[in-house]
């Protein structure tokens, strides 16, 4: 069974978002991403600066299954990525809701989490 932290948002592609007061939230995959996709090769990540519509593509996991894209869970402007994740992409699966995470990012329109799933709603999906 997959882990489902209940301080966190979702979305439909298995994506979390973890909010903070200061209009920032960092993003990463979910604990049934991580063991669906299997061992984490590789991450590519966008670039600081880069900003992102809600649903569009930003990056890309490896794994020795399968490729599978990312999408931006809400608009905002990516303000840091996990380079320890970089270099040790096997982080995702030993811990993606801590250790794990991939982006920080400044939201655009905070409203828009009112579009993602609450743990309730993603553990059903799963």
């Amino acid at each position: 069974m997959s882990h489902v932290p209940d301080a966190l948002y979702y979305t439909k592609d298995h994506e979390w978002v973890e909010l903070h007061e200061d209009g920032t939230a960092t993003v990463g995959i979910t604990d049934y991403a991580q063991e669906s996709l299997g061992d984490i090769t590789f991450v590519e990540f966008p670039q600081t600066g880069d900003t992102f519509a809600a649903g569009d593509t930003f990056g890309v996991v490896e794994s020795v299954k399968a490729a599978s894209d990312l999408f931006m869970p809400l608009s905002g402007e990516v303000v840091g990525i996990n380079e320890a994740v970089d270099s040790e992409p096997e982080l995702l699966n030993q811990d993606p809701y801590k250790t794990g995470w991939l982006l920080k990012i400044r939201l655009e329109d905070p409203s828009q989490v009112q579009e993602l799933l609450k743990p309730e709603a993603y553990s059903e999906l799963i």
